[in-house]
């Protein structure tokens, strides 16, 4: 109960100073926030110069201490009877207070001088955001493609406890040329999650995209491609080289790929061609009935199989169904261990069609063929856009034969799923249509924290006051 008090009092004071008091004095209050273990060592600190005090007076003999009390004792007494006890002792112990606060407000100064971020933003501030971030939940998302590095983008925010699996099927592009000329896993998928990732993201997605125009060998292939070739290739393999890249370029979170194995994806189509190759299964233009991968049944990563069975939330997609959200789930330990966890999942299914794949597909089609490609059930909600885009937007995507997936309430709820319908789309001027990274991040959290254990994990996070509403 005098905790909760205390706790309540400190807010209100901290709610005042915004206020009342200067931003300084309101900068010193947040050093006294729960979390940031200032506190605790501030005491700890006066503990010890207590300590010491003491340990020098027995070292001593007390004889050099006596004469300094003794003097300290005649200038209180000729202090108090010139000014009333009732007076001096508040105003001596003002004093003693404020030569402290001095004392370490300069401390800290000097640290922030050498540790402060560029721009404007607190020290303070900058340590009471990395707490509350490293403190998140532990969201694991699977998938690919440009779908999934826009989810990461929003869900930094939130949390830096975030693992990305990532496929290593795709063979089209600068990743299949460096996959046949230097045998290495195919690093274009991994490249976009390391810049969402990352602080610096408008640089680093800038100079990881850049494509070399020109060149004999070079030209075609992005930066990014060539740096985690390169990495890969000084480690030993893709895990450690994306490991190593992670710290050169200080992300939030991890990516791992799914499987070390070199996968081959091949879809069945309903006019019975086989078609080999990630690239090819679109361009083919078919039905796909069935997908699998040679070889078959690769072994899982076992840093991802760590994090899914970790993890307090575990998200798939957005992303191409066939081509980057299933292939992780064809690594059977993977499909393994997200069917034996037991924490909220959801899919986030895809805004638009995508022609050679999911070309007339129902929000329901996307269930039933996730569910078949695994051979369970691994998911309990599925979150669906609810705004239908702009005439513009529908007359652009209808020329490449592509069309708004439509939600069949009825036989999604047949499947066992709840419908989380939510307005997560961005429109650019030419009417392209995307997932919205800040909204689509909002949206997915506040579901997580009306389960039971993410209310749990988030009332801990961020106390009543939740930063999600």
């Amino acid at each position: 109960m005098s905790i909760g008090f205390l706790r309540q009092a400190f807010n209100v004071m901290q709610q005042q100073s915004r206020r009342r008091t200067p931003h300084r004095v309101n900068q010193w209050f947040k050093w006294l926030s729960p979390g940031l273990s200032v506190k605790r060592w501030f005491l700890i600190s006066v503990a010890g110069v207590v300590l010491a005090g003491l340990g020098l007076a027995i070292w001593s003999g007390f004889t050099p201490i006596y004469w300094v009390l003794k003097l300290v004792r005649g200038a209180l007494l000729i202090i108090t009877n010139t000014i009333p006890y009732y007076i001096s002792g508040p105003v001596v112990m003002i004093g003693g207070l404020l030569l402290l606060v001095w004392g370490q407000t300069r401390t800290v100064g000097s640290i922030t001088q050498v540790l402060k971020p560029e721009n404007d933003e607190e020290l303070v501030d900058v340590l009471l955001a990395h707490r509350r971030l490293y403190r998140g939940p532990k969201i694991v998302v699977i998938g690919g493609g440009t779908g999934l590095s826009t989810l990461l983008r929003g869900l930094k925010t939130y949390s830096a406890n975030i693992t990305a699996i990532v496929t290593v099927a795709d063979d089209g592009g600068s990743s299949g040329r460096l996959r046949e000329e230097f045998g290495v896993l195919p690093p274009g998928d991994i490249r976009n999650c390391l810049a969402a990732l990352a602080d610096e993201e408008k640089l680093l997605t800038e100079l990881f995209q850049y494509r070399f125009s020109c060149g004999d060998g070079l030209s075609g292939h992005s930066f990014g491609n060539l740096f985690l070739t390169a990495m890969s290739e000084i480690t030993g393999d893709l895990e450690r080289g994306v490991a190593a890249s992670s710290k050169v370029l200080a992300i939030r979170g991890q990516v791992l790929p799914a499987t070390l194995s070199d996968v081959r994806l091949w879809a069945e189509l309903a006019d019975g061609r086989r078609i080999e190759g990630e690239s090819k299964i679109t361009k083919a233009g078919g039905k796909v009935v069935k997908l699998g991968c040679n070889p078959a049944n690769p072994p899982a990563l076992p840093a991802a199989i760590k994090a899914i069975k970790d993890a307090d939330y575990i998200i798939m997609g957005p992303g191409s169904l066939y081509t980057s959200v299933i292939p992780n789930l064809l690594v059977p330990q993977i499909a393994d261990a997200i069917a034996a966890t037991c924490v909220p999942k959801i899919y986030v299914c895809n805004i638009m069609t995508q022609p050679g794949e999911t070309q007339g597909y129902t929000v329901a089609n996307h269930i039933q063929s996730i569910d078949k490609a695994c051979g369970r059930k691994l998911f309990d909600a599925v979150l669906v856009h609810k705004k239908s885009p702009s005439a513009r937007a529908l007359i652009r995507y209808a020329n490449e034969n592509s069309h708004p997936v439509f939600l069949d309430r009825e036989a999604v709820t047949m499947s066992g799923r709840r419908i989380v319908s939510a307005n997560v789309m961005s429109e650019d001027e030419s009417g392209c249509v995307r997932h919205d990274h800040e909204r689509l991040a909002q949206v997915l959290l506040r579901w997580y924290s009306g389960t039971p254990k993410g209310m749990r994990k988030l009332y801990k996070l961020f106390g009543k006051e939740s930063a999600l509403q």
